[in-house]
């Protein structure tokens, strides 16, 4: 109940309500573009602190590494399920979707944690980083062969994606390169830089991200409507799969003996999907497959549940099972 109490849980919702009504409320999109900057930067900076703090460990590494693990297992196992329901672009798309991350419920899992004083590491914010990519790397593969089948079997020559071009895009995104230069620069400017820049990455933060999610409300108000008519699997994949990969991400995290903070953020991680990064190389990548279709299974039904139910649900089990 105190995460409906949030008020920034209260603004989305409040989005929400505005964009089902078709209220002409609007945020203009580089207002938006502005927020998510201001988000990663302040989200790599609090991380960059913190690691300097703390130092490399071989829990980060740990967790590090995990991250990397679930960003490659999660994507192919959604692909091997899907691709029994629905064709092969369509299923690499939502499993890159599902593969991917959400750096927005990443941030406002933080803020749930800070709020009720669970400590998770800075690093946390590397493994975000991390797990962006894999999933869209192995959805180009799959949509080239899948290309390259249907071209035998009507003898057409087929123009593949080349990954390498995905890669560079991937690794040079302006707001993953701020992300991780914001950790840098906290690194080395240490305790002094943070009392420089806490008025601007702490105090400003919770009112930064009200403001965003009320952006998000009125975006996954408007993106659910692109799932009418689309396949019964779709709507339910949106809902069970958030929940199976947190689970996963459970099982994983007790098992090599993660901390309650960073297990909650992984299995945040594990269950959110991508809504920026993997629909704005999907548009190019795959035209095959409609935007609609991930969007509003991402955007319109994922986003929602994990910001409103899926975090405080996924704090409870890690406290019980951990």
């Amino acid at each position: 109940m105190t995460n409906f109490l949030d008020p920034a849980i209260l603004f989305f919702i409040f989005g929400v309500f505005a964009g089902s009504v078709k209220s002409n409320l609007e945020i203009p999109p580089q207002i938006s573009r502005f927020l998510s900057l201001y988000l990663l930067m302040a989200l790599g900076l609090k991380g960059g602190f913190a690691l300097h703090k703390s130092g490399f460990t071989n829990e980060i590494a740990l967790s590090l590494g995990l991250a990397v693990f679930l960003a490659i297992i999660i994507p192919l196992i959604g692909y091997l399920l899907l691709r029994r329901y629905l064709s092969a672009f369509d299923a690499a798309a939502i499993a890159a979707t599902y593969g991917s991350v959400s750096a927005v419920t990443f941030i406002t899992a933080t803020q749930y944690l800070d709020q009720f004083h669970i400590n998770y590491g800075g690093h946390m914010a590397a493994a975000m980083a991390l797990m962006e990519s894999p999933a869209i790397i192995l959805a180009i593969v799959l949509a080239n062969k899948a290309r390259a089948y249907q071209s035998k079997k009507s003898n057409t020559a087929h123009e593949a994606t080349s990954v390498s071009t995905i890669l560079h895009e991937s690794f040079t995104d302006g707001a993953q390169l701020l992300l991780l230069g914001s950790m840098l620069v906290a690194l080395v400017s240490g305790d002094s830089g943070q009392k420089l820049m806490a008025p601007f990455s702490i105090d400003l933060f919770k009112g930064m991200l009200a403001f965003f999610l009320l952006d998000m409300g009125l975006m996954a108000a408007r993106n659910i409507q692109g799932l009418r008519g689309k396949p019964p699997i779709t709507l339910l994949y949106a809902i069970a799969a958030p929940l199976s990969h947190a689970l996963f991400a459970l099982f994983l995290c007790k098992l090599i003996g993660l901390p309650l903070g960073n297990t909650i953020l992984l299995m945040v991680l594990a269950s959110s999907a991508s809504y920026i990064a993997v629909p704005a190389v999907l548009r190019h990548a795959l035209p095959e497959v409609n935007p609609a279709l991930y969007m509003g299974m991402s955007l319109g039904i994922t986003f929602p549940f994990n910001i409103i139910l899926g975090i405080p649900l996924y704090a409870m089990l890690a406290t019980h099972f951990l």
